[in-house]
């Protein structure tokens, strides 16, 4: 069974910082593209940042230039660093995956259980 957890979520001043981490563990043969969404209460769920097994990355254009997404292959991790927060990114962020549990099977998409972040004074 594939699981995804996340950490590094908490309160916040505005113009600060957290980072957030993803780790990926279980029945693992392959990771594809991995990433953040975010959902703030009463909207929608929305991309924030993907990142492919390559390491190239995408971005929402109201967090580019202020977050930056990692991945650390090995460890089949994933991270999100989060500067010059603001209200507007309180949400909770989830992680999502792209998982081949096992040579012969299919790609299956993983969420984790997904982590509050509010940016208050």
């Amino acid at each position: 069974q594939v699981r995804l957890v996340e950490s590094g979520g908490g309160l916040v001043q505005p113009g600060g910082s957290l980072r957030l981490s993803c780790a990926a563990s279980g029945r693992i043969f392959s990771i594809g593209t991995m990433g953040w969404y975010r959902q703030a209460p009463g909207k929608q769920r929305e991309l924030v940042a993907t990142i492919t097994s390559g390491t190239s990355t995408d971005y929402k254009d109201s967090v580019k230039g202020r977050f930056t997404i990692s991945r650390d292959n090995a460890r089949n991790t994933i991270h999100l660093q989060m500067n010059s927060l603001t209200p507007e990114d309180t949400a909770v962020y989830y992680c999502n995956a792209f998982i081949r549990p096992d040579s012969g099977s299919y790609v299956n998409n993983y969420w984790g259980q997904g982590t509050q972040v509010t940016v208050s004074s």
